[in-house]
C-alpha cells in the first residue's frame, strides 16, 4: 500500500477529528480512510489515535508523528509545484527590493541577463538600505545582506560577504600600519551609518563602536562608496565589504589591516514570502541569481 496515502490520510483524520470528515476531504471511503491509518500504523508499530464511537484523538506519539507527516506531505508537494511551474513561462512584472550599493555595483550586470533568457518577466527594481516589510509592501523578493535573524519569511544565501578593514598605502606610510584594534585612531574612522553599534564578542567590532562614541570628529555616511572614497583619499580607514573595496584592493588603492581580527562572514540573501506555491517568473529569478555570482563570489578575487 502506497505510504504516502496512509500518511495522507492520518493527516486528515487527525486535522478533521473523524473519520467521515477525512474520508469526505479525501474524497474516498469510510472504509478506506480507516484501512490506510491502520495500515500507517502497522508500518510505524505505535498507535496514533485512539478511537470511540463518537471522536477521534491523537495519542502522544500520534501528536509527535503528525508534525514530521504534515512535514513530508509539505515537501512533496513542494517538489510537485516545482516541478509542475518549470513546465510553466516565466513571464509578467517581478518587484525586487535590493541595496543601493551593492545594486549598483553587481545586480545591473545581473537584471541585464535575467531579462536576455527570460524576455516575458518585467522588473521592478527598488533601491533601498532600509529593510522594506516583503508582505505589506507587495514586494516579491528582496536582497539582504547581513546574519539574518529568524521569521517567517523563507531565506535563500546567495553568496558569502566579507567584511574588511582597510586603508590606503598613503594613509598606513603616515600613521603606521596596526598589528591591533587599540592601535585605532578614534577620530580616523569612517564610519557608515547603518553599522550596528550594539556591544560585541568580536574585539574589532567592538573596537570601532568604543573609538566611535569616542571621537569627536570624522565622517559618517550611508553609502559605502562615499566611504571607500574617502579612505582611498587617505582621510582615514574603513569597515567595508568586499563586494564594494574588491576593486580598489586589487588596484593596490586600499590595503587589508587586522586580517588577524576580520569579522565574521555574512551574506547575500533572497527573501521571499512564501516556499511553497512560487510564481515561475520568481522561481526563475532564485534559481538565476543563485549560481550568478560564484563561489567565492568574483569580486572576492583580489
Amino acid at each position: 500500500m502506497d505510504r504516502i496515502e496512509t500518511m495522507k490520510a492520518f493527516v486528515a483524520v487527525a486535522e478533521e477529528g473523524s473519520f467521515t470528515k477525512a474520508a469526505n476531504k479525501l474524497q474516498i471511503s469510510n472504509q478506506l480512510v480507516s484501512k490506510y491509518v491502520s495500515q500507517f500504523e502497522g508500518q510505524l508499530g505505535v498507535r496514533l489515535l485512539n478511537r470511540t464511537t463518537r471522536s477521534v484523538h491523537l495519542t502522544d506519539e500520534g501528536e509527535q508523528c503528525l508534525q514530521h507527516a504534515m512535514h513530508i506531505l509539505e515537501s512533496i508537494d513542494g517538489m510537485d509545484d516545482h516541478f509542475g511551474q518549470l513546465k510553466s513561462t516565466a513571464k509578467g512584472l517581478l518587484h525586487i527590493s535590493a541595496p543601493v550599493s551593492f545594486s549598483t555595483l553587481h545586480l545591473a550586470p545581473l537584471i541585464r541577463d535575467f531579462k536576455k533568457q527570460f524576455p516575458d518577466v518585467g522588473v521592478n527594481l527598488e533601491l533601498s538600505d532600509r529593510k522594506v516589510d516583503v508582505i505589506e509592501e507587495g514586494v516579491d523578493v528582496a536582497l539582504r545582506i547581513g546574519q539574518l535573524k529568524s521569521s517567517s519569511l523563507v531565506a535563500k544565501r546567495i553568496a558569502p560577504i566579507r567584511l574588511v578593514l582597510c586603508a590606503s598605502p598613503e594613509y598606513l606610510k603616515h600613521h603606521g600600519t596596526p598589528s591591533h584594534p587599540d592601535q585605532l585612531i578614534p577620530e580616523h574612522f569612517l564610519r557608515y551609518s547603518y553599522m550596528d553599534l550594539a556591544p560585541s564578542k568580536n574585539l574589532l567590532m567592538e573596537t570601532l563602536r568604543v573609538n566611535f562614541a569616542k571621537k569627536q570628529s570624522g565622517l559618517v555616511a550611508n553609502n559605502g562608496e562615499i566611504l571607500m572614497a574617502a579612505a582611498i583619499a587617505g582621510e582615514g580607514y574603513i569597515l567595508q565589504p568586499t563586494f564594494i573595496v574588491g576593486d580598489a584592493l586589487k588596484q593596490g588603492k586600499l590595503e587589508i589591516i587586522l586580517n588577524d581580527f576580520e569579522l565574521e562572514t555574512m551574506g547575500l540573501y533572497a527573501v521571499y514570502p512564501h516556499r511553497k506555491l512560487l510564481a515561475p517568473k520568481l522561481r526563475a529569478f532564485i534559481d538565476f541569481i543563485s549560481s550568478y555570482y560564484g563561489q567565492p563570489p568574483y569580486w572576492d578575487d583580489f
